[in-house]
């Protein structure tokens, strides 16, 4: 059987995250492919202009007309709106998946108001940027970011092979590595990893900063670690007055278990019982050290390369340009601590462990402290 593929999609919103996924597939995607834009008429015309699609729509219905594959990138009450709105437009078999963050009331929704023969997918690219708009387009926006397809629960094989596996051919063209959860148990994992984080940082921020109005010295010891964990603080709150919204049921399980957790942190000082704070210490690095090897589902695991760095200038192009003219590619990075005036580490993540074991040879010939472990 001859291999199937999208030859004609529509694209919902093309500002930044639709036009890059609009970039994406234009500059990687291996088959010819139209793209039909819809968003508001300056939007749309901007990203017609700079060849993010090929035709731009006035209306909704005009958008999905005889299109094989419908991409919504707005925000995710406009995902709820935009759903309602095409149902009765979309032809028979066309796919219809999203980019939001939340994914259990949208799957719903969609259920809800979608015809039989039109199938649903959510999605989450666990990828963005602080710009906006299509002149901002980024073809490695998805560069090695996870994203997460949400199948409905109820999935025929036939649609599954047929359907299912079209969209992850598409996606996997943007260079996203792609893992599938069902709804619910994606919505409690954000909660945890992604939202209640922002909860925390915003808080600790503030903390300090109710602390620095009384105290100027707060904030002129707010060193690395502070800066680290208030970093996403500068968020803006119009992306998650929706999220908040939306996952509420979750978030607020997830606060929960952490005041549970925090109470019995703080009773453990009150009784200076610190042998239950070391045990959390311990688990805590432990568990930290595993997260760049240990994936799950469709991801397969990274393999590290770890290179002590040196504080000086020009110190890491140096290392990057060693690795791109030995003609391989550095799929991750983080810097895991660094000190003024003297260094840190940096963590190198490889697609197998023969280019990981390349990297340290070449690596240590270049000079570098290089080692996995």
């Amino acid at each position: 059987m001859a291999e199937s593929f999208f030859s004609r999609i529509s694209i919902i919103g093309t500002g930044m995250i639709g036009a890059s996924f609009a970039k994406a597939l234009r500059e990687r995607y291996p088959y010819p492919l139209l793209i039909t834009g819809y968003d508001t008429p300056a939007v749309v015309q901007e990203a017609l202009s700079l060849g993010l699609i090929d035709v731009p729509a006035s209306t909704l219905a005009e958008a999905v007309k005889e299109t094989e594959l419908v991409y919504l990138a707005v925000p995710i009450h406009s995902i709820l709106e935009v759903l309602s709105d095409i149902a009765p437009f979309l032809s028979p078999g066309t796919l219809v998946t999203d980019a939001g963050s939340v994914k259990l009331p949208v799957m719903q929704h969609a259920q809800t108001v979608l015809k039989p023969e039109n199938l649903f997918i959510g999605g989450h690219p666990m990828a963005g940027s602080e710009h906006t708009g299509p002149k901002h387009a980024d073809a490695f926006l998805f560069e090695n970011a996870t994203y997460v397809l949400c199948p409905p629960e109820k999935i025929s094989a036939a649609a599954f092979e047929a359907t299912f596996s079209n969209l992850i051919s598409l996606i996997s063209a943007t260079g996203a590595r792609i893992l599938v959860l069902d709804a619910t148990r994606h919505d409690h994992i954000a909660a945890t990893v992604s939202h209640v984080p922002q909860l925390l940082a915003v808080t600790l921020m503030n903390l300090a900063a109710d602390q620095n109005l009384q105290d100027e010295a707060f904030l002129k010891l707010a060193a690395g670690g502070f800066r680290d964990m208030t970093r996403i603080a500068s968020s803006a709150f119009p992306m998650w007055r929706e999220i908040l919204y939306t996952n509420a049921t979750e978030i607020q399980s997830v606060l929960l278990e952490m005041q549970s957790r925090l109470a019995t942190l703080t009773n453990a000082l009150q009784n200076r019982e610190l042998s239950s704070v070391q045990q959390a210490f311990e688990q805590a690095r432990e568990v930290r050290n595993t997260i760049p090897k240990n994936t799950k589902g469709f991801l397969h695991p990274l393999s590290d390369v770890y290179v002590f760095a040196q504080d000086v200038p020009g110190f890491l192009y140096h290392l990057t340009k060693t690795i791109y003219d030995a003609g391989l590619n550095i799929k991750d990075m983080e810097l895991l601590k660094i000190r003024e005036g003297t260094g840190g580490a940096f963590r190198l993540a490889f697609d197998n462990g023969n280019e990981a074991d390349q990297a340290v040879s070449i690596l240590t010939v270049a000079g570098y402290v290089a080692y996995r472990l």
